[in-house]
C-alpha cells in the first residue's frame, strides 16, 4: 500500500510558479540528482522534458537501471510503485497522487486473493498495470510487450491465471493457444473505442492502416492490421510504408509518432460518444506545474511496507529475466 507525504497546493504557501518551468525543472533535476521518467500517454510538455519516455516495460527497465537519487515518475501510481519496488533506497515522486488506473482499480486485492485461492496450483501472471499488492500475489509480472513471450515460456501443462486485463488475456490466448483463467478487469480508455466509428474512419481514409493496443476489445482488434504495445506501435508506424494511421490507444502516443514520422498522418481512434474518453483521465492529472512542485517539495512520495515490496519484487525480477 503506498502512502504520501503531504504536498501543499495553496499558492500562498508555495509562492508563484517560476516563469520558465522547463528551466526550473532542469535546475531541480541537477540539484536533486533526479531522473524524470514519463509514459507515452503524458501531455507533450512532460514528454519533452523527460529524461526517458517509454511504455511499461521500457520504464520498468529504466527504473531498474537508473543511478539517480530521485525518480520523478510522470505516469500513474502503479508505475511509480514499480519504480519504488525496484529502488527501495531512492526517493520516488509522483506529481499527482490521484493519478490512479482504472485497470489496477478493477482488481481489488481481497477479491483477487479469494479468486487465486479458488484456483489452486495455478501460476499467476499479472499484467504490470496492477497494484503492488496484486504483484505481491503473483508469480510473474508481464507487460503488453512481453506477455506472449512470457506465457510461451511456461510449460503447457501448467495452468495459468492471467490478471487483471481480460482483453490482453484474450489476445495472449489467441497468440499462444493457451487456455488462461482470466480475471475480468479492463481499462476504461481501451474499452471506449467505437468499432462503428473506426470502420467509418477506414472508409473515409481507405489508405490508412488501423493499429491497436491489445488492451482493446476484440471487436476493435479485428480491424487492426497491426497489434502491439505502445512502444511497438510507435516503432511500427516509423517502418510501415503507410502514410496514414488510425491509432487505437491513448492518443498521448501521437505526440511521439508525429515527432518521429513528421510526414505521416495519425488519426486518434474515436470513442463511442462525443467526449475525450479516449484520453486517460488519470494520466492527464500530471502537469508540468505539478511535476515542478513535486520536485520542489520532495512530495508526494511513494512508500510501501517492506514485506509487500519484497513479495512484489520477485515476480518483477522474473519478468525482467524472462524478457531479456
Amino acid at each position: 500500500m503506498f502512502t504520501t507525504a503531504f504536498a501543499p497546493t495553496d499558492k500562498t504557501q508555495l509562492g508563484e510558479l517560476p516563469r520558465d518551468l522547463f528551466a526550473a525543472i532542469e535546475h531541480l533535476k541537477q540539484e536533486l540528482n533526479a531522473v524524470i521518467l514519463a509514459h507515452y500517454y503524458q501531455e507533450p510538455d512532460i514528454q519533452d522534458i523527460a529524461d526517458f519516455i517509454g511504455d511499461s516495460l521500457q520504464l520498468a527497465k529504466a527504473a531498474a537501471e537508473t543511478n539517480a537519487d530521485v525518480i520523478v515518475f510522470a505516469g500513474v501510481h502503479f508505475m511509480a510503485e514499480t519504480a519504488k519496488i525496484l529502488n527501495p533506497d531512492k526517493l520516488v515522486l509522483l506529481p499527482d497522487l490521484a493519478a490512479g488506473c482504472s485497470l489496477a482499480d478493477s482488481c481489488p486485492p481481497k477479491e483477487f486473493a479469494a479468486f487465486k485461492a479458488a484456483h489452486p496450483n495455478h501460476l499467476v501472471i499479472s499484467y504490470i498495470n496492477c497494484s503492488a499488492q496484486i504483484k505481491a500475489m503473483s508469480d510473474i509480472i508481464c507487460t503488453s510487450s512481453n506477455a506472449v513471450k512470457i506465457v510461451q515460456q511456461i510449460p503447457k501443462d501448467q495452468p495459468i491465471i492471467f490478471a487483471p486485463d481480460r482483453n490482453l488475456g484474450r489476445y495472449v490466448m489467441e497468440q499462444t493457444g493457451r487456455d488462461l483463467v482470466l480475471w475480468q478487469g479492463s481499462c476504461i480508455v481501451h474499452e471506449t473505442f467505437s468499432e462503428k466509428k473506426i470502420v467509418q474512419l477506414k472508409i473515409a481514409h481507405p489508405q490508412a492502416e488501423a493499429i491497436a493496443h491489445p488492451e482493446c476489445e476484440t471487436s476493435v482488434l479485428r480491424h487492426a492490421s497491426y497489434i502491439g504495445s505502445t512502444a511497438a506501435l510507435l516503432k511500427y508506424c516509423q517502418t510501415s510504408a503507410s502514410q496514414e494511421f488510425i491509432v487505437a490507444t491513448e492518443p498521448g502516443i501521437i505526440h511521439q509518432m508525429q515527432k518521429l514520422a513528421p510526414n505521416k498522418q495519425f488519426i486518434p481512434a474515436p470513442p463511442t460518444n462525443n467526449c475525450n474518453c479516449n484520453e486517460c483521465p488519470f494520466m492527464r492529472l500530471n502537469t508540468l506545474e505539478k511535476l515542478y512542485l513535486a520536485m520542489k517539495n520532495r512530495a508526494p512520495e511513494i512508500t510501501m511496507s517492506e514485506d509487500i515490496r519484497l513479495a512484489a519484487l520477485r515476480p518483477m525480477q522474473r519478468m525482467l529475466e524472462m524478457s531479456a
